[in-house]
């Protein structure tokens, strides 16, 4: 027993969470360049077809009240490689879907059964590395989310296109599948302090989960976090859902190509992956959520007046950049919110996070008919600012405090 904290990670146990990540990011995003291609063939607007969207990201928001506490009882690693399953048959729901409402309907179960990849991989990661190393870990964990927002991005703009918009759906189904045995694969291996799980307690089964909800609420750090990464989902993601019809519709570009452009988000957030560990120890927590939130809101409003697609190429690396920058620092202060309660923790960072994205997508649903893109993208710049500004002055009394502490 003495001798098992020592035992190493089967190989590729993250890399196999990076891939699952990678088809959560692809789900995420694959209707954004769609939903012009959906308008025009069930005969709805642009705002409505958006529901696809937001109603996945709102399932994925509230799924994190069960699989957060799963996750602490059962082993996250196994919660999933479950879930993964439950991927599966749902991107085949979804390519199956035949008419708009049973598409709806399918993208909310995928939304459901998406919820716990990529929150449990954090909080898997924040069980087995420790804090001093754990930024850049995330950061190299979340390549795969990020490879799959741009895949999903560019999949989307080319079936919009060239296929049928259920071929992504297919495509989706036959990689959960694969990750699935992969998971379950590397699950069997892992060592037992990999498998960390806490042994039930007394009480209800919803008792329990109120009790670990209620630990982490009952955190005033934790508190702020959340509202910080609710406000940045409403304010970046509601209005970068309408980055490619913005690009279509006003710039002149195919969809296809639409969807090549926006891909560069998810460059942006490769390069920053790639130095993390570089930009952590240049500029600290604080630097980096302070950055990240002025280059969002840079990038934001040069979208709005922009006249020119080339400046779009820019547009989305910056906004990649300063999104992985700002949500970085707010996911490692996440995974130590309250560490007794990880799983769920995280989960309530994700619910907050994809709440924030469901309620920004319908906002400016709503809007964009009635103000068009630029002011929807000025609008969400401004917010923005605010919660950059805001954080980032709590984020350095914070550390004041824990120097002082030190000292």
């Amino acid at each position: 027993m003495q001798e098992e904290p020592q035992t190493p990670l089967p190989r590729g146990a993250i890399v196999c969470l990076s891939l699952a990540a990678f088809g959560s990011g692809v789900a995420l995003r694959i209707n954004d360049p769609l939903l012009p291609r959906l308008a025009r063939e069930f005969g709805i607007g642009v705002g409505e077809a958006a529901q696809v969207i937001s109603l996945f990201a709102i399932a994925y928001g509230l799924a994190q009240l069960m699989f957060g506490p799963l996750g602490d009882r059962f082993g996250k690693y196994r919660v999933i490689a479950c879930a993964t399953v439950a991927c599966t048959l749902a991107s085949l729901l979804c390519a199956l879907a035949p008419g708009f409402a049973e598409l709806r309907l399918a993208r909310l179960l995928a939304g459901m059964t998406a919820a716990a990849i990529i929150p449990l991989s954090m909080a898997w990661i924040g069980d087995v590395v420790d804090y001093a190393e754990r930024q850049p870990v995330l950061a190299r964990f979340l390549i795969g989310q990020i490879v799959g927002l741009s895949a999903g991005v560019a999949l989307g703009g080319f079936a919009a296109d060239h296929l049928s918009w259920r071929v992504p759906y297919v495509l989706l189904t036959v990689f959960f599948a694969c990750i699935a045995l992969a998971l379950f694969t590397i699950d069997r291996r892992l060592p037992a302090r990999a498998r960390l799980q806490r042994a039930g307690e007394g009480g209800s089964a919803l008792a329990r989960i109120v009790d670990d909800f209620g630990h982490v609420l009952a955190q005033p750090w934790a508190r702020m976090i959340l509202l910080t990464v609710y406000l940045e989902g409403v304010c970046l993601y509601g209005p970068f859902a309408f980055f490619a019809t913005h690009l279509h519709e006003r710039l002149g570009l195919s969809l296809s190509a639409a969807g090549l452009v926006v891909m560069l988000f998810g460059a942006g957030g490769f390069i920053y992956a790639m130095a993390a560990r570089r930009l952590v120890g240049a500029l600290g927590e604080s630097g980096l959520a302070l950055g990240g939130g002025l280059l969002m809101v840079a990038a934001l409003v040069t979208m709005a007046l922009t006249p020119s697609w080339l400046l779009a190429l820019p547009v989305a690396l910056a906004t990649g950049l300063g999104f992985y920058m700002m949500h970085n620092t707010l996911q490692l202060n996440a995974t130590q919110m309250a560490p007794a309660r990880r799983g769920a923790a995280v989960a309530s960072f994700a619910s907050c996070f994809f709440l924030g994205q469901s309620t920004g997508v319908a906002l400016s649903g709503q809007l964009v008919g009635r103000i068009g893109t630029p002011w929807l993208f000025s609008a969400g710049a401004a917010g923005l600012l605010l919660v950059s500004l805001a954080f980032t002055r709590r984020l350095r009394r914070r550390e004041r405090m824990q120097a002082a502490a030190a000292a």
